[in-house]
């Protein structure tokens, strides 16, 4: 099963496909994509992606705040609590911490993230992480809140010793078009090393188009190409590599049934 787990749905460039997201998500299930899991960003879209899953059997959703909208959003535990008990959430988040276009915010951003935390752990659903130059500080946070269940490390592109030491206290790692692009080497040789029971792929659509389409506007269709690329440099049989993923995503997000 082919999952893309990782869209931004309310965001896509919908221009190649007459602006009809039946159409775009049609063209992603003719090349095999059997699963979306649609990402919420910030308070204001949170009732976007809700009811895009809700119009699609095959389409899941998460809510939260991204550590970039938290000047945008209105924040609280009783809000997310309350966004996270619709029947189509199966996911906290994105959450997490992005020092390299807000080092500023650090504490702000710490502030938010352990919030989500909580409450991932109080509801017990699943965290998707946005983690970019924050290694020590993300990792001290998961660790801190003790998560009973897993969550994930989305668009992965820090270093190995991150990824194993959130594989170690139970983290799955997702992978994006990055992983085609031409500077990296190091994405890749960590993506031969990832278990293969904790891996994901994702287009992080309508952002990072893989090869042979970078450029232009990512799509959930382009999932295959990342996972037929992550599934050679394995050395793994697509189909085999799709399943497995497949299994890893139904695993983590066991709502998503």
């Amino acid at each position: 099963m082919l999952v893309d787990s990782h869209c931004h749905l309310d965001r896509l460039d919908l221009s190649i496909h007459d602006g009809s997201l039946d159409r775009a998500l049609d063209a992603a299930r003719a090349r095999g994509v059997e699963r979306f899991l649609c990402i919420g960003v910030s308070s204001s879209n949170a009732e976007a992606v809700k009811d895009i899953a809700s119009r699609y059997d095959d389409v899941y959703c998460s809510v939260g705040i991204h550590p970039l909208d938290l000047d945008e959003s209105i924040f609280s535990r009783e809000w997310l609590v309350d966004a996270v008990a619709s029947p189509r959430v199966v996911a906290i988040g994105e959450t997490g911490l992005d020092y390299h276009y807000e080092p500023d915010s650090a504490a702000r951003q710490q502030d938010a993230f352990s919030l989500h935390l909580d409450v991932a752990k109080t509801t017990g659903k699943p965290v998707i992480v946005h983690t970019r130059e924050a290694r020590a500080d993300t990792l001290r946070l998961l660790r801190e809140a003790d998560l009973s269940q897993a969550g994930v490390l989305h668009c992965f592109t820090e270093d190995w010793e991150m990824a194993k030491a959130a594989l170690d206290i139970g983290f799955y790692i997702s992978l994006s078009g990055i992983v085609t692009f031409r500077n990296a080497e190091a994405l890749r040789d960590l993506a031969r090393k990832v278990p293969a029971d904790r891996l994901l792929v994702e287009t992080d659509s309508p952002y990072l188009a893989p090869i042979p389409h970078r450029g232009k506007p990512n799509l959930p269709e382009y999932v295959r190409d990342v996972a037929e690329f992550v599934a050679a440099l394995r050395g793994c049989e697509f189909d085999a590599f799709a399943r497995q993923t497949g299994a890893n995503f139904l695993r983590l997000f066991p709502e998503a049934t």
